[in-house]
C-alpha cells in the first residue's frame, strides 16, 4: 500500500543539473511515486537570483533563502547540486542536524571534506549518497560501494573528464592544437567560460579520489591526488602517440600496491595503445575500468556530463533514499577500515615516452643510453631521426618509479649533447 504523506524535497540550486532534475520530478511524478511507495513533493528550489526566467520550473517554488530552506522541520531529502565548497557544507551540515537525507553531485566538496559529511551523515542516522558526483549518468559509485562489496578492487583507471576527452580527442582525429580545441569545446558548450577546473585535472582528481576512497575501503582526498593537466600536451605528442600505435588521454587512475599496504590515486595524460577499449572513448564521454580479483575486469561507459545524465544519477539517489526513508533504514554507511596510506607519486612505477632534442652527431645516443643505464631506467624502444645537424631521439622505457624518471631527465638537461627534453609522458594500458 503506497504511504499518503509525501515526501517533500527541498533542491539546492537551479543551474543546468537542478533545472533538469525539477522538471523530471515535475513531470514524472506519478511514476517516481509508484517507485518510491509515497508521493514525492518538492517543497521549495534554493537560487542565487529568483528573477531569471527558468522555463518548466514552477516559479512559486523558487527562493533565495537556502538557509531557511534546509531548515525547514518538514524537509525530507535535500538535493545539493550547488557545487563549491561554501556554502554548500554549511547547507548540507545544517540539513544532517534537521534530520533530512542529503544527495550531491559535489565531487569537490565530497573530495576535500567527504570525511566530516560522512560522520555528521551517520551521527544523524540518515543517508548521504551521490552518485551523480563521479561521470555524470554511469552508474559507478552503488556498483563499487555494494554490487562489489563481496570482492576485492585492485584497480580503477578510466575518463572521467568529458572536456578534457573532447579535447584531446579532437587533436587526435582533426590535427587541431590544443587552444583550437578548446576553443571548439567551448563553443560546444563542453568547456566552461573558465577551464582551468577540467583542463588543469582538478576534476578529474576529485572524482579519482572519491573512486580510490570508496574502491579501497580508505580515505582519500583529492589533495594526495597526483595531478597533471592537459594544458602542456601539443601536437607532436599526438603525432608521436600515432607513431607508436597509441592515442592520448587523461586517466585517473586509482590502485592497491602489489603487497596490500598503501593505494595510489593519479590523474595525468597518458599514451595508451589503439588495442585498448580506452582509445575507442570519442568526444564528451566518460569510461571506467574496474579491476576486481573475483569479478576480473569490468567496463562503465556513457556520458559523462551535461544536465540530463547528471540529473538521470541525482534522482536514481533520490529514489533511493526515498525508499529507505520509508522503511526507517539507512543506506551502507562509509567504509575505510583499511586505513591505507597514500604513497607519494615518486614511487609509482610506470612507462615513460621521452622525447629529446639533441646533437645530430656519433656517440650521442650512447651517451644518453648510459644516462638512464645510471639510474636505473632500463629502454624498451629509441627511435632517432636527425636532419641539419639536429636530431630528435624518442626513448620509451620499461617500467620504472617517477623519482627514478625525474633524476633520469635531470641529468639529461645537464649534456651538452642535449638541446630540450621536448616532452615526458607516461605510457598506460598495457
Amino acid at each position: 500500500m503506497m504511504r499518503t504523506r509525501p515526501l517533500k524535497v527541498a533542491l539546492l540550486g537551479c543551474g543546468v543539473v537542478g533545472s533538469e532534475v525539477a522538471r523530471i520530478m515535475t513531470t514524472t511524478a506519478d511514476d517516481l511515486a509508484a517507485r518510491i511507495g509515497a508521493p514525492v513533493e518538492l517543497a521549495g528550489i534554493a537560487v542565487r537570483r529568483a528573477g531569471r526566467p527558468r522555463p518548466g520550473v514552477p516559479e512559486h517554488l523558487l527562493t533565495t533563502d537556502a538557509e531557511a530552506l534546509v531548515g525547514r522541520g518538514d524537509i525530507d531529502v535535500v538535493v545539493e547540486v550547488v557545487g563549491g565548497i561554501e556554502p554548500s557544507k554549511h547547507l548540507i551540515l545544517k540539513a544532517f542536524e534537521n534530520g533530512a537525507a542529503v544527495v550531491s553531485a559535489n565531487k569537490a566538496l565530497l573530495a576535500k571534506d567527504g570525511a566530516e559529511l560522512h560522520a555528521a551523515a551517520e551521527q544523524a542516522g540518515v543517508d548521504l549518497y551521490y552518485e551523480a558526483a563521479v561521470a555524470g549518468a554511469i552508474p559507478l559509485i552503488r556498483p563499487l560501494r555494494e554490487s562489489l562489496a563481496g570482492d576485492k578492487v585492485n584497480r580503477v583507471l578510466g575518463i572521467v573528464n568529458g572536456t578534457t576527452n573532447f579535447i584531446l580527442d579532437k587533436m587526435d582525429t582533426t590535427g587541431a592544437g590544443y587552444s583550437e580545441a578548446l576553443e571548439e569545446a567551448t563553443a560546444l558548450g563542453y568547456a566552461e567560460a573558465d577551464p582551468t577546473a577540467d583542463v588543469e585535472g582538478f576534476d578529474a582528481a576529485a572524482k579519482a579520489a572519491i573512486l580510490a576512497g570508496i574502491a579501497f575501503h580508505t580515505r582519500v582526498t583529492a589533495a594526495e591526488v597526483y595531478r597533471e593537466g592537459i594544458t602542456e600536451v601539443t601536437a607532436a605528442d599526438i603525432a608521436s602517440a600515432k607513431q607508436m600505435g597509441c592515442v592520448v588521454k587523461l586517466l585517473a587512475i586509482c590502485e592497491r600496491s602489489a603487497d596490500g599496504e598503501s593505494v595510489t590515486a593519479r590523474v595525468h595524460p597518458a599514451m595508451i595503445p589503439l588495442s585498448h577499449p580506452l582509445a575507442s572513448v570519442r568526444e564528451a564521454y566518460n569510461a571506467v575500468f574496474v579491476e576486481a580479483e573475483a569479478a576480473g575486469r569490468l567496463m562503465f561507459y556513457g556520458p559523462g556530463a551535461g544536465g540530463s545524465p547528471t540529473a538521470s544519477a541525482v534522482l536514481g539517489d533520490l529514489v533511493a533514499v526515498c525508499r529507505n526513508r520509508i522503511n526507517g533504514a539507512t543506506g551502507p554507511a562509509d567504509s575505510v577500515y583499511t586505513k591505507l596510506p597514500a604513497k607519494p607519486m615518486d614511487e609509482v612505477v610506470t612507462r615513460y615516452h621521452v622525447s629529446l632534442d639533441v646533437d645530430d652527431r656519433a656517440g650521442v645516443l650512447a651517451q644518453v643510453a648510459s644516462v638512464f643505464a645510471e639510474h636505473g631506467v632500463s629502454i624498451d624502444t629509441v627511435r632517432q631521426q636527425g636532419r641539419d645537424g639536429d636530431a630528435s631521439l624518442v626513448v620509451v622505457t620499461h617500467r620504472a618509479t617517477d623519482a627514478a624518471l625525474s633524476a633520469t631527465v635531470d641529468k639529461l638537461r645537464a649534456l651538452d649533447s642535449v638541446r630540450d627534453v621536448a616532452s615526458i609522458m607516461r605510457v598506460e594500458g598495457e
